[in-house]
């Protein structure tokens, strides 16, 4: 699998997820198999690039290459500009958010709105195109298959997109009235990669290395990128990378990888984040670790009320260390898979 000049070791992606794919995360997700990764949505006006949040969201050091920035907006000359801004800053693949269904992005006209107007489409992908190629950086574009199920439109947009010279294109079996629910449609993929010669990537639930090779199969899709699965299961890139090229499963993770996992991602987020922000946003992940974990309700309630790092980390060590040592050699080997909706 390639994106432009990149030679990526596998075809299992993580998708980025606001609040979710930081530094830490990626990180962890790439050394636990997966072939690539891009960044969290950074906005493309210029009046919010000195926020703590987003610098932090342009926070690469230490990270894997290569480094993939997710930029949205609107206006396809303040777009150029945040492309050229984060290549300056360490990106080498720019994606361009057309996906985004949250509403305060999309009230913005930017995100998955842009489905409506295929015109700002076109002039946003060449502005930034045009903005990266003579600094070697290639552009993807993720996006869904329509703003609703009455006017996919996912077939104008990808050639749209491989005129402008977009690199690869990743497609969620969804329209942004879909949100989330029901289940991803994959016959607009399929037909999408029959249609174009430029990479795709399909996504939508992707939870399991069965799934996985069942879209890669059906679609015809060049990779998978995988989102909410993902979260609290870093290991599930492993997994599906392993099933894709042998055939065989691996045995999920035991208690002890767990706890081990876990623990080392408190490590990286708290001194990515610092204490007052690191003990709140790790609560969400420590929750997705324990969901399907016998006694997870109770911890996850008390821990919520602890309101430093160095407590909460202890009290994450000392629940793993006594579910291992009250269930003895049975809890050991086998830990229950997560199930993330």
């Amino acid at each position: 699998m390639r994106i432009g000049p990149w030679s990526l070791p596998n075809n299992v992606f993580v998708a980025p997820m606001a609040g979710v794919t930081d530094r830490p995360f990626r990180q962890l997700c790439k050394r636990l198999g997966a072939g690539y990764a891009v960044s969290e949505m950074a906005a493309s006006n210029p009046r919010l690039w000195d926020s703590v949040k987003t610098s932090r969201r342009l926070n690469h050091e230490g990270e894997i290459a290569p480094v993939s920035v997710q930029i949205a907006g609107a206006d396809p000359e303040m777009m150029a500009e945040a492309a050229v801004f984060n290549v300056n800053k360490g990106a080498r693949i720019i994606d361009i958010n057309m996906g985004c269904p949250a509403k305060k992005v999309c009230n913005l006209a930017s995100g998955s709105a842009l489905l409506r107007h295929e015109d700002l489409i076109a002039r946003i992908l060449d502005a930034v195109v045009s903005a990266c190629a003579p600094l070697g950086v290639p552009v993807t574009l993720k996006t869904r298959t329509g703003w609703d199920r009455a006017s996919r439109n996912a077939l104008r947009v990808a050639r749209l997109a491989e005129q402008s010279g977009i690199a690869a294109l990743t497609l969620h079996g969804r329209t942004r009235c879909d949100l989330y629910t029901g289940e991803a449609e994959y016959d607009t993929i399929r037909a999408v990669k029959a249609e174009i010669s430029i990479p795709v990537i399909a996504n939508g639930d992707i939870d399991s290395p069965e799934k996985a090779r069942q879209v890669l199969d059906y679609t015809g899709a060049d990779a998978i990128m995988i989102g909410r699965a993902a979260q609290g299961r870093p290991w599930i890139f492993r997994e599906i990378d392993h099933f894709l090229r042998t055939g065989q499963k691996l045995p999920a993770p035991d208690l002890t990888e767990m706890r081990d996992l876990l623990l080392e991602h408190l490590d990286d987020h708290y001194r990515f984040y610092g204490e007052h922000t690191g003990v709140r946003s790790a609560r969400k992940h420590i929750g997705w670790y324990i969901d399907a974990l016998p006694g997870a309700e109770a911890f996850r309630n008390h821990m919520n009320r602890i309101d430093n790092t160095a407590d909460q980390f202890r009290a994450v060590a000392e629940w793993f260390d006594h579910s291992l040592s009250g269930d003895g050699a049975a809890n050991r080997s086998a830990a229950p898979t997560l199930l993330v909706a």
